[in-house]
């Protein structure tokens, strides 16, 4: 079975928003959102997410990529059989909020809220790493031409 999710993108003055994670490798960054309920449409199930997880209200805007994820194709032992496809939004936060921290049920492994640089994003494990020249593309004014990524990590 197929899991659908959808992912927030929030770029504020050259930063994006992220959920940092740590594993035995060092600190890791996803983009804020995840898996759609039975009866959310993609609008509400990202709005859910984002709050639950950076704990503000976002506006939604256009979506911008989507990838699918296929487990058994990226080496994990731990999620062979997992596929979930990420559509992923630009989003902004919704005027009035307090700063992005973490929500009131914040992501499995969870351990922040951060503001990466934008121009710097190659320094860091944002996945999906693929999307990452086009995030950078993206906060100079072009738009991507390619929106659907593929299978990536």
């Amino acid at each position: 079975m197929v899991r659908t999710a959808s992912k927030a993108i929030i770029i504020q003055e050259s930063k994006i928003l992220v959920i940092k994670k740590e594993d035995e490798i060092g600190p890791f960054y996803i983009l804020p959102g995840g898996g759609q309920e039975h009866g959310e449409n993609l609008h509400e199930n990202l709005k859910r997410e984002c709050m639950e997880e950076i704990g503000v209200e976002v506006e939604i805007d256009d979506l911008i990529f989507v990838r699918d994820y296929v487990g058994g194709n990226h080496g994990f032992d731990w999620d062979r059989e997992f596929h979930q496809l990420d559509l992923m939004f630009l989003c902004r936060i919704k005027e009035g909020q307090p700063a992005p921290a973490a929500g009131i049920i914040p992501d499995d492994g969870q351990i922040g809220v951060e503001w990466l640089p934008v121009k710097n994003l190659t320094d860091y494990r944002l996945y999906p790493m693929s999307m990452l020249p086009s995030i950078m593309e993206l906060e100079s004014g072009k738009h991507p031409e390619k929106i659907y990524l593929g299978d990536v990590n």
